[in-house]
């Protein structure tokens, strides 16, 4: 394959994969061609298979100069592991601890999605850990070191569906975890103020909304039903219940809802009193696909930067993206300066990109139209190694926050947020408090592409900082637990599904698509008649 690879393109390195088709360990290579970046693998009973792994070289290159390396897990849950990814722990070969854990509380759920990859009916079991199960879950992330797990993320299946979910996250909440979100279809929220008051009173910070378009087809596609109604029922229920904080999550698929990206962004913007993001999640394969399908409908990252540019006229560029680890110079200037030790988002460079937003009279303003955030970073990265133990600190500290308003252009800079006076406090006091004071004034757009088994890098498997807490006291990177150890987790803590007669199954044809658009209150009796199994 190395000769194939040279005569094709400009080779950039070497890694490992694993074959889509037998899930064995092979050799990788990442090359340049026709300024794309293309992962090539070769298994000896399966042969060749490419991919696209990033669609544009110059951003690919961008984001590699801000790649961080981390020093994991003090305490791994593996100490030896002889064979990567199939015997994640996490183990002494990861490098980043965990930034925001899963837990699947359930793998039941309210419908039944065609893209779905957690779901009893399609599995033939439940999964579903106990309440003790999850205890000891949530003890074992924030028993990690250096630095305890502190954001946690209630999944599933449709986590709603269990009854104790308040209970749940009210134990996450007494166990000190600073960031608890729920990750739902929105469902229940649209059904009941109530509920979405009880969960804000047990201590959920965030709702993770599905959220694929904002009009029917793409949700008739993706889930089965016109869903819109729901969504937006959800988000006003939201604002009666309380909650401050909901991230729209739009499963972006090519010829499905990318046309849609821009609008989505707009929407969150224009409700940004209860929207505090959007995260994009391009869509990953599934199952054996022909190459020429996945060169068609395969989204990257810089893909989704090119729609959003285009679809936003220009308002938010390709370059005001930036990769996750841009940001770990402020996390350790602030681990010196506050002598504690701060998670670090030391996750690889290809993993995900995000920006800040603020919105003035209507006009969408990345953050780095007004400030220059590569100057910033590199000023704060080396004050950070000027720290240590000694007097010299404050004085390193008042020379920083001294330099902060010459990146930033105030002639520029939106009139409605001092941005200057944000940043100042989070670099003075890094407290939570502050920080989540940032993210209320600004509206995050990020992107995470998570991996399948056609494009998997090994490397970015290393640096993940998703993970899965499983009942066995493993954490497990979010994409190898998708491609490779979701069948034998669940396999192992399952009870066999058995279908009731209030089973719920949501699954309005095409042709129903305007009649269900203009008929919320039909979809809603229709859930509220039946219980989930």
């Amino acid at each position: 394959m190395g000769w194939i690879t040279y005569l094709r393109g400009f080779h950039l390195k070497h890694t490992y994969s694993v074959c889509p088709q037998c899930g064995q360990l092979i050799k990788a290579t990442l090359f340049e061609e026709k300024g794309s970046i293309i992962i090539e693998k070769s298994c000896v009973e399966h042969g060749n298979f490419r991919d696209i792994y990033w669609s544009d070289a110059k951003m690919y290159n961008k984001f590699e100069k801000f790649a961080r390396i981390g020093s994991g897990l003090l305490n791994p849950n593996v100490n030896f592991n002889s064979d990567c990814p199939f015997q994640c722990g996490l183990c002494i070969s990861h490098r980043t601890t965990t930034i925001l854990a899963n837990i699947d509380v359930t793998n039941r759920c309210n419908i039944s999605c065609p893209v779905c990859f957690a779901n009893a009916r399609k599995s033939g079991r439940i999964y579903e850990p106990s309440k003790e199960q999850i205890y000891k879950m949530l003890m074992m992330l924030r028993n990690q070191q250096p630095v305890p797990c502190c954001s946690i993320q209630f999944s599933g299946g449709e986590p709603t569906v269990r009854e104790d979910l308040p209970e749940l996250v009210e134990m996450a909440k007494h166990l000190g975890f600073v960031q608890i979100q729920v990750a739902s279809n929105g469902i229940k929220f649209a059904q009941s103020v109530a509920y979405g008051k009880r969960l804000v009173k047990a201590g959920m910070q965030t709702l993770y909304l599905q959220f694929d378009g904002m009009s029917a087809d793409p949700y008739v596609k993706m889930r089965g039903f016109n869903a819109f109604p729901l969504k937006l029922k959800t988000i006003a229920n939201a604002r009666k219940a309380g909650m401050q904080s909901i991230t729209l999550v739009p499963t972006i698929s090519r010829g499905v809802n990318d046309h849609q990206a821009g609008d989505i962004i707009r929407f969150a913007a224009d409700n940004r009193d209860v929207v505090r993001g959007v995260n994009f999640q391009p869509v990953s394969f599934t199952g054996r696909i022909c190459q020429e399908e996945r060169e068609n409908n395969r989204i990257t990252i810089p893909d989704l930067a090119k729609l959003v540019e285009e679809q936003t006229e220009g308002e938010i560029s390709r370059d005001a993206w930036y990769p996750v680890p841009f940001v770990v110079p402020i996390s350790q200037f602030l681990s010196k300066a506050r002598h504690k030790t701060l998670p670090e988002t030391t996750v690889h460079p290809h993993c995900g990109a995000a920006t800040y937003l603020f919105v003035e009279n209507g006009r969408i303003i990345p953050i780095t139209d007004f400030v220059d955030v590569e100057g910033l970073m590199e000023m704060i990265d080396e004050a950070s190694q000027e720290l240590n133990d000694n007097s010299r600190n404050l004085i390193v500290i008042g020379k920083v926050l001294s330099k902060v308003p010459s990146f930033i252009d105030s002639n520029k800079e939106p009139g409605c947020v001092n941005v200057t006076k944000m940043l100042l406090n989070v670099l003075r006091e890094g407290e939570s408090n502050v920080v989540q004071q940032f993210h209320r004034e600004s509206l995050f757009l990020g992107t995470m592409h998570f991996q399948d088994r056609y494009n998997l890098d090994m490397e970015r498997i290393q640096r993940c900082g998703i993970h899965y807490a499983t009942p066995d006291g493993r954490v497990i990177p979010f994409c190898t637990y998708n491609t490779l150890h979701r069948e034998e987790v669940e396999a192992k803590f399952s009870k066999p599904y058995v279908p009731e007669k209030h089973d719920i199954k949501i699954s309005l044809k095409h042709d129903q698509t305007n009649k269900a658009s203009n008929d919320t209150e039909k979809i809603f009796t229709d859930l509220d008649s039946r219980q989930p199994d």
